[in-house]
């Protein structure tokens, strides 16, 4: 699966629950969240201060 910044963060841990780690260590707390889950990867970093592509070349490699 390629990441990109529309994939939700719902669909990232169901398919890669691995992920999770790094989306934590980039600052996202709320993974529980039920909300968190139906944001697209990039408004969830717009929210957090994240810096999207960024996270994106680490979630891909």
């Amino acid at each position: 699966m390629e990441i990109t910044k529309n994939t939700k963060i719902g669909e990232l841990l169901e398919v890669a629950p691995e992920k999770a780690e790094l989306l934590l260590e980039a600052g996202m707390h709320c993974l529980g969240c039920p909300a968190s889950r139906g944001e697209s990867l990039e408004e969830a970093c717009e929210v957090h201060g994240i810096n999207v592509d960024e996270l994106l070349e680490r979630l891909n490699a």
